[in-house]
């Protein structure tokens, strides 16, 4: 990881972004409605092939996975930008960098294997580093990474707009209902 001591052009003032809440609840509800009822419909279908004990761990592993996922963090100073995770995250599983505003070239945009695009801050040695896209507040961040290194990023939009997440929160909810819907039902009939 670059160390953020060089200085920089225009003085920034230490700036924090993090996953946009839609993006985090979506996911979390997405989550959570995916895998409520596992325990429940094996049990009631009498699934031995996996043992109560281990799908909880599994849930349980999935739920560490997800948070580590989602507490990524952009911070822009006036030396640089970094991509910071809590100490609790292994660095095998979600590793940070960062970057001081003169490392920065370029930005080159990629397209996906679902045709969006995304991007990526290059160096002059070549590396790069994918620029994080579903932060809240990411025209802000973007225009602080223009000022700080010259490059023009009025084209940069996020890799998912607000609609997409949107619609997933809104399928989220309903399959959350329709889990507890079909739950409550099941239950009510096996106990009578």
């Amino acid at each position: 990881m670059s160390s953020l001591s060089s200085p920089a052009a225009p003085s920034v003032t230490e700036s924090v972004y993090r996953i946009s809440p839609l993006i985090r609840y979506s996911l979390w509800l997405f989550y959570f409605a995916l895998v409520i009822p596992l325990p429940i419909l094996a049990n009631v279908n009498h699934v031995g092939a996996v043992t109560q004990g281990s799908l909880y761990v599994g849930l349980g592993l999935g739920v560490v996975a997800l948070a580590a996922a989602l507490s990524e963090q952009v911070h822009l100073s006036a030396t640089g930008m970094e991509i910071r995770y809590p100490q609790w995250v292994p660095a095998w599983f979600r590793q940070g960098w960062g970057l001081t505003w003169t490392e920065i070239t370029v930005i080159k945009p990629r397209r996906t294997g679902q045709g969006g695009l995304v991007y990526y801050l290059v160096t002059d040695d070549g590396s790069a580093q994918l620029l994080p896209m579903r932060v809240a507040g990411f025209g802000q961040m973007t225009r602080t990474i223009e000022d700080q290194t010259g490059l023009k990023m009025a084209t940069v939009k996020p890799l998912a707009q607000v609609w997409m997440y949107g619609i997933l929160l809104g399928f989220s909810l309903l399959l959350a209902l329709t889990d507890a819907w079909i739950l409550w039902n099941g239950i009510s009939h096996l106990g009578g």
